[in-house]
C-alpha cells in the first residue's frame, strides 16, 4: 500500500504542474483537462497519507506538503468555476423580449440517433442552434428544420469537421474560414436581431491536440487565438461558440478571454461539463459559449444525453449593456505570447 501510495502521489504532484510548461505537445496539454479529477484524487490520497502513514519521516512530510501545495493550487484553479466565485456574467435583470438563445452541440458524427437531437431542438425552440461533426446524413436528417429555421450555413463534411448552422434570425451576412487547417472550417456570422440589433457571432471546432489529430496544440490554440484578435476590435454584441477542444480553465481560454475582452458566463456557477457524456467520472467542459460585455445571461444549461460523446449546452442571454460585467485584461507579455501562437501555426 505504501509503494502504491508512493507512486500515486509522484503521478498526482507530476499531473497537476505539468499544465504549467508552456509546451504545445499533447503530452503536456493533456493534462489540462481533468483539472477537477485531479483535485479530487489528491484530496483523497491527502486524507489516505496520516491514515497509511511511512516509516520514513522525511519522505512522509515530503510527499504530504507536495500533495498539499498541489491540492490548494488546484483549488485556486477550479475556484473560478465554482458558485462560490463572482460571476463573470451577470445574471439577467430582464425577461422575455430581448432574450437570445442559442444551442450547441457535437453529434458526432458517427452518432445515428438522428432522433434524439431532433427532438431536444423541439422542445428547447433555440433561437438558433449549431451542430459540429456533422456529415451529409445529418445534414439530410435534419433539413426538414429549414421551414422553422430559414436561415441556415451548411459545412457537410466526412472528416468529423462538418458544421450546420441554422438560425430563425435574420442573417445579414456570412463568411466561411478556414483559419488556420485546410479542413477544419468555422464560420462568422452577423445577426439582425430587430431590438437587439446586429450581433455577430463565431461557430469554431479546431482539432484537438491528440495523436491521431495533431500531434500540438498550436492550430487549436491558434485558431482560438485568431478569433479573439478579431473580437478585440468590434465594438458591438459578440458570442463566440462550439466544440473547441479545449477546457474553460486552460491557459489558451484565459489568454483567449484576456486578449478578445469575451466573457466566460461559466465562471461564479459552475463547470457545465459536456464531455464525456458516456464516462461521469471523466468529464470536463470542452463546448463553450462565450459572450461580450454587452450580454447578461438569464440560464445557462447542460442537455440530456443524445447519443453523443458530447451533451449539448444551451445559454439564454438577455441584451443589456448597462450591467457590471467585468472581464479579464491582458498584459503587452500576453498580447505578444497570443501573437507569437498564432505566427508558428
Amino acid at each position: 500500500m505504501h509503494v502504491f501510495l508512493l507512486i500515486l502521489s509522484c503521478i498526482l504532484i507530476l499531473a497537476t504542474f505539468i499544465p504549467a510548461v508552456k509546451k504545445d505537445h499533447w503530452t503536456f496539454r493533456v493534462f489540462d483537462y481533468p483539472r477537477f479529477q485531479k483535485l479530487l484524487l489528491c484530496l483523497t490520497v491527502l486524507i489516505l497519507w496520516p491514515v497509511i502513514g511511512l516509516d520514513n519521516v522525511i519522505l512522509y512530510w515530503t510527499f504530504f506538503i507536495l500533495l498539499g501545495f498541489s491540492t490548494v493550487f488546484l483549488m485556486y484553479q477550479v475556484f473560478p468555476f465554482t458558485v462560490f466565485s463572482k460571476k463573470m456574467v451577470q445574471d439577467s435583470k430582464y425577461k422575455g423580449n430581448k432574450m437570445l438563445s442559442v444551442m450547441v452541440i457535437n453529434v458526432y458524427q458517427h452518432n445515428d440517433s438522428y432522433q434524439k437531437v431532433i427532438n431536444l431542438i423541439n422542445e428547447e425552440q433555440p433561437d438558433l442552434f449549431v451542430l459540429v461533426e456533422t456529415d451529409q446524413k445529418w445534414a439530410d436528417q435534419i433539413s426538414h428544420f429549414k421551414s422553422d429555421f430559414p436561415y441556415h450555413i451548411e459545412i457537410p463534411k466526412d472528416n468529423t469537421y462538418g458544421m450546420l448552422f441554422y438560425s430563425k434570425i435574420k442573417v445579414k451576412s456570412h463568411s466561411v474560414r478556414y483559419l488556420v487547417e485546410e479542413d477544419v472550417p468555422s464560420i462568422e456570422v452577423v445577426l439582425d436581431c430587430d431590438e437587439l440589433g446586429e450581433v455577430t457571432l463565431f461557430a469554431l471546432h479546431p482539432a484537438p491536440p491528440v495523436p491521431s489529430e495533431n500531434p500540438q496544440s498550436t492550430e487549436r490554440d491558434a485558431e482560438i487565438l485568431l478569433v479573439g484578435k478579431m473580437v478585440a476590435k468590434m465594438n458591438s454584441p459578440v458570442l463566440v461558440l462550439g466544440d473547441l477542444n479545449d477546457v474553460g480553465w486552460s491557459y489558451t481560454s484565459e489568454l483567449f478571454l484576456k486578449i478578445s475582452g469575451m466573457l466566460d458566463p461559466r465562471r461564479g456557477r459552475g463547470m457545465f461539463n459536456t464531455f464525456h457524456a458516456k464516462y461521469f467520472f471523466m468529464r470536463w467542459p470542452l463546448d463553450h459559449i462565450f459572450v461580450s460585455r454587452h450580454f447578461t445571461l438569464q440560464k445557462l444549461k447542460v442537455h440530456r444525453y443524445v447519443g453523443s460523446d458530447h451533451f449539448p449546452i444551451s445559454g439564454y442571454f438577455t441584451l443589456d449593456p448597462d450591467n457590471n460585467n467585468k472581464g479579464l485584461k491582458a498584459t503587452l507579455s500576453e498580447k505578444l505570447e497570443a501573437k507569437e501562437k498564432i505566427r508558428k501555426a
